[in-house]
C-alpha cells in the first residue's frame, strides 16, 4: 500500500472532496471547501495566499483568535509531560486546576464537574445525571425532557431527541427517538418588555406533566444553530421558578454561550437564575481542542452515589484529556484577566451601528445583535455556496445558514477588522 505524505494543492482538494464528508453538506455534492494553511489572530490564511478576517470564532470556539503565544505554550509545557493518560483511576493537575476554576466561575451550587469530549457528549451527560438522579430516587416514572421549540443540542441521540422536532435538522431520525416534550419558541424577544403569556405552554406542559418530567432543558437567553434567537431574561426566570415548583430540574446549555459570547460570563446571568446541571465547551478551550464539562450540584452527585449502581454510568475515553485541560485552564485564565466585558460590549455597539443598515434591504426579515454575535436574518435561505465565494473574495470569512447571515468574531478583534466584517456582509445582502 502506498500511503500518501503530501498533496499539492489541487490534489488536496480533490481528494477531500471525493473522500472527506464535511458537515452538514452533501458527499455526493459537497458545499465548496477553501484551504486554510495557518492562521494568526483573527486572521485564517489560504493556500493560495490569501487572508480572510475570521467571522466565525471557528464555531464560537476561538474567542481569543488563533495562535495565541500563551495557549501555545500551555500546550507545548503540557506535551513535554504527557498528552493523554485514561481518567479512569487516575487523576492530574490540568483536570484539577480546571475543575476549580470553573467551579469557581459557575454558581455556587455547581460543585461537581463531569469532563466530556464533546458539546453534544456533556449534553448527554447531563440527561443521563438527570435520569439516574431519579431512578435512584424511586422515581422511574420521570423518564421524560421539556424543552422549547428552535431549540439544538446537539448531533448525538438523546441530545438530537430535545432539538427542535419540525425545524431542526433532525427531523429525518425522529422515529428513533424518545418522545419529548416541546413547548412553543418563547416569542418575547431580548429587550422587549415582558408579556405573561409567553410562558403559557411551557406552563401548562409542565404542570400537566411533571410526574414523568425529569428534566427541563434549554439554551438560556440565545437559541444557536435552531435559529440565532435572543429570548427574554423572564422566561428563564420563570422556568427556573416552575421548575422548583414542580420538582423538575433544571439543566442548561451553556456551550455556545458560555465564557462571554453575549456580555455576561454565562448566559444564565442575564437571569440571574442558576441550573441543576449545566453544560459548557466551544469556548473553553479557546478553540485549540475538544474539550467539554457538565457541573451539578452536591445533591445530584449524593443521590446517584447514594444507590444502585452507587456510580455515574459513564465515561469517555478521552475524558479530562490532559492537553486539552492544560490549554482551558489557560484560555479561562486569560479571560478573566483581560478586559473582556469591555471588548464584548465594544463589538455589540459596533456591529449595531454598522449592521442596522441592513434592516431597510427588502430580503431581510430582521437584524438583531447580543453580546457578540450578530445576525442578518433573510427572509428567504440563502445560497451558501455561492455566498461563502463572494465572501471569501472580499476576504472575511463568514458561513451562512439557511437564512441567517451571522457572526461572532474572536474578542479580540480590532475595530477596523470588524468594520470590513459588517462591510461586507452589508453589501452582500443589499446585493440579494
Amino acid at each position: 500500500m502506498q500511503v500518501r505524505l503530501k498533496f499539492e494543492e489541487v490534489d488536496l482538494l480533490a481528494f477531500d472532496k471525493k473522500h472527506i464528508w464535511h458537515p452538514y453538506t452533501s458527499i455526493e455534492n459537497p458545499l465548496p471547501v477553501y484551504h486554510v494553511a495557518s492562521a494568526t489572530g483573527v486572521r485564517l490564511k489560504l493556500a493560495d495566499g490569501r487572508e480572510l478576517i475570521d467571522g466565525m470564532s471557528s464555531w464560537w470556539s476561538a474567542i481569543h483568535g488563533y495562535n495565541h503565544p500563551v495557549l501555545n505554550a500551555a500546550v507545548l509545557k503540557q506535551i513535554k509531560k504527557m498528552a493523554h493518560v485514561m481518567f479512569g483511576g487516575i487523576t492530574h493537575e490540568p483536570a484539577v486546576c480546571l475543575a476549580g476554576l470553573l467551579v469557581d466561575i459557575t454558581p455556587p451550587p455547581l460543585q461537581k464537574v463531569f469532563f466530556c469530549d464533546s458539546g453534544s457528549v456533556a449534553v448527554e451527560v447531563a440527561i443521563k445525571m438527570a435520569l439516574q438522579y431519579w431512578y435512584t430516587k424511586g422515581k422511574r416514572e420521570k423518564s421524560k425532557l421539556l424543552t422549547i421549540r428552535s431549540g439544538y443540542h446537539g448531533d448525538t441521540f438523546k441530545a438530537m431527541s430535545v432539538c427542535d422536532p419540525v425545524l431542526g435538522m433532525h427531523h429525518i431520525f425522529q422515529d428513533a427517538f424518545p418522545k419529548q416534550y416541546f413547548a412553543d419558541t418563547p416569542r418575547c424577544k431580548f429587550e422587549e418588555v415582558w408579556r405573561e403569556e409567553d410562558i403559557d405552554s411551557f406552563q401548562r406542559l409542565i404542570e400537566t406533566n411533571c410526574t414523568n418530567i425529569a428534566a427541563v432543558i434549554l439554551e438560556p437567553i440565545v437559541q444557536g444553530a435552531g435559529g440565532m434567537r435572543f429570548y427574554s431574561p423572564n422566561y428563564v426566570k420563570k422556568v427556573r421558578l416552575l421548575c422548583d415548583q414542580h420538582n423538575v430540574l433544571l439543566i442548561l446549555d451553556e456551550i455556545a454561550t458560555g465564557f462571554g459570547r453575549t456580555g455576561k460570563l454565562f448566559a444564565s446571568e442575564h437571569a440571574g437564575i442558576y441550573p441543576d446541571i449545566m453544560c459548557v465547551g466551544k469556548a473553553l478551550t479557546g478553540g485549540y481542542l475538544g474539550l467539554a464539562a457538565t457541573l451539578t450540584t452536591d445533591d445530584i452527585s449524593e443521590v446517584i452515589s447514594s444507590g444502585d449502581p452507587g456510580v455515574f454510568m459513564h465515561g469517555p475515553t478521552y475524558m479530562a484529556n490532559p492537553l486539552g485541560c492544560a490549554v482551558a485552564v489557560e484560555s479561562v485564565r486569560l479571560l478573566l484577566a483581560s478586559p473582556w466585558r469591555e471588548r464584548v460590549q465594544g463589538i455589540e455597539q459596533q456591529m449595531k451601528r454598522q449592521l442596522s443598515v441592513c434592516a431597510d434591504c427588502s430580503a431581510v426579515q430582521e437584524v438583531r445583535v447580543l453580546g457578540a454575535i450578530g445576525v442578518v436574518e433573510m427572509k428567504e435561505d440563502v445560497d451558501v455556496a455561492r455566498l461563502q465565494k463572494e465572501f471569501v473574495n472580499k476576504g472575511v470569512w463568514v458561513r451562512p445558514f439557511r437564512n441567517l447571515v451571522y457572526i461572532m468574531p474572536p474578542y479580540i478583534i480590532k475595530e477596523e477588522d470588524l468594520s470590513l466584517l459588517t462591510k461586507t456582509i452589508v453589501e452582500i445582502v443589499e446585493g440579494l
